[in-house]
């Protein structure tokens, strides 16, 4: 059933609007955090690898260039990195498009400052378990899962931002 969804996009906008209300509140842990796993993903630039993060918080965001919430999430993310980063945050986001030119062409329209990776065969998304666009997982510094932030709503990204912060404390 997997492969319906990853070829057939509109079915996607269809289950990410249905989920863009579903999100673990800021507050909330997965009752046994499990870790994140690992990619190695070509990227814009070189190669992106989870494993080279290790010790950072990172926030891995699966996306695609049909994806409206994602056209929003991006901006909000950049900020996230210009006020972050310093501090050890990074983003990776996944790019699932077959076609690599469709995700280039969105990148080009709405430039970022974090790694944007390309997994066309949504390996890495299976692994992760993702079923919408977009999908963000907030990993720690030691690799576990701490949150997961399914679609893109505006009123909750205080409540991310806020573990975000509360993570990158010494």
């Amino acid at each position: 059933m997997r492969g319906f969804w990853w070829s057939h996009p509109l079915a996607l906008v269809v289950v990410s609007l249905t989920t863009l209300s579903t999100f673990r509140s800021a507050g909330a842990k997965p009752h046994a955090p499990k870790t994140a796993p690992a990619f190695h993903l070509p990227a814009r630039v070189g190669t992106a690898s989870l494993d080279s993060l290790r010790g950072q918080v990172v926030l891995v965001d699966f996306w695609a260039s049909w994806c409206a919430p994602c056209l929003r999430s991006f901006p909000w993310m950049d900020s996230l990195v210009a006020r972050y980063g310093d501090r050890g945050f990074r983003v990776v986001a996944i790019n699932l498009d077959k076609d690599r030119a469709l995700a280039d062409r969105f990148v080009g329209d709405h430039p970022a400052s974090f790694t944007i990776a390309f997994d066309p065969a949504g390996k890495t998304a299976e692994a992760y378990g993702v079923a919408a666009m977009p999908t963000s997982f907030l990993i720690g510094r030691d690799g576990a899962i701490l949150q997961t932030h399914v679609g893109f709503d505006p009123k909750k990204n205080a409540a991310f931002e806020h573990e975000i912060a509360e993570q990158l404390k010494p």
